[in-house]
């Protein structure tokens, strides 16, 4: 039997949403931070080591250097996904078997249309994190980064990668919105409302569904990330010069480096993310019944 929710206001899902991603960055930041780290093309020297043994101790470095090193570019992250999940939603949603599809394909959808705001947003962003992991100062800040980008490359460098983070976010988000969805289904039990589930529940949902999404997004997440970082011409064929590289010398595993980071920031971060939006709903529906 399907479970009907309330009527859904654009008006508070757009300011809900907002909060959501916000909730998702302050608790996830730093250790994507620790992934970005992992994706810096730079090769260690003969003799040399690697500049981090793994994923606990690019973070335990990375504390070293300060808090700061932490949370170096979270106000650009905050900024450029806060209108990606602050989105308009249908006025009332039912949740059967038979929709899941619609859902994955709305979230598939939801993926393309971001797109224009998060693929120069991610350029930036894996800019500075390897810049904060290699200690050089190139860039002062997002805006710097971005003044110098396009001096060097005009727009099409500011928009280094959008087949790549097009290839991550298009599946990604269906796998997202559509585990969400269906996990919250489950929980919900018979001839109750899903808006009405416990906090746990909630956590529970939100962390599976980030937990789905990274599955399936991390491969084309780290070549996206090879591929914007690294120097104008070096992947004249794009993202397949990357893949051939990352295998021919690092083989298959490459294509998941971060997994630990990944997969330690997606269920928290993701829960905070979710938990927010519901309890955002809630507060606006409590202020403003009939917005």
């Amino acid at each position: 039997m399907s479970k009907q929710r309330n009527p859904l206001s654009p008006t508070k899902n757009f300011f809900a949403g907002g909060l959501e991603v916000l909730c998702l960055v302050f608790a996830g930041h730093p250790l994507d931070t620790n992934k970005g780290s992992h994706t810096d093309p730079t090769k260690p020297g003969p003799g040399e080591h690697p500049l981090y043994a793994g994923t606990f101790d690019c973070f335990r470095k990375t504390l070293c250097r300060g808090v700061r090193g932490c949370i170096r570019a979270w106000q650009l992250q905050s900024s450029e996904v806060t209108p990606m999940f602050a989105k308009l939603q249908q006025k009332t949603q039912m949740t059967s078997s038979r929709e899941y599809p619609q859902l994955f394909m709305a979230g598939m959808l939801s993926g393309v249309f971001t797109t224009a705001i998060m693929a120069p947003g991610e350029r930036i962003k894996c800019l500075l994190q390897i810049q904060a992991a290699s200690g050089e100062m190139k860039y002062a800040g997002p805006l710097d980064c971005v003044k110098q980008i396009y001096r060097e490359g005009g727009i099409r460098g500011v928009y280094k990668g959008t087949a790549l983070t097009l290839m991550r976010d298009v599946p990604a988000s269906g796998m997202y919105f559509m585990t969400y969805e269906w996990l919250k289904s489950i929980l919900t039990p018979e001839g109750k409302n899903p808006n009405e589930l416990s906090v746990p529940s909630v956590l529970f949902a939100g962390g599976m569904a980030g937990i789905f999404n990274w599955a399936v997004a991390i491969p084309p997440d780290v070549l996206k990330s090879r591929f914007q970082t690294a120097p104008a011409g070096k992947y004249p064929n794009g993202f397949r010069d990357v893949l051939r590289e990352l295998i021919r010398e690092e083989g298959v595993t490459s294509l998941y480096k971060g997994f630990n980071a990944v997969m330690l920031r997606a269920f928290p971060a993701n829960a905070a993310c979710f938990l927010g939006f519901e309890v955002a709903m809630k507060f606006l529906n409590w202020i403003a019944p009939n917005l």
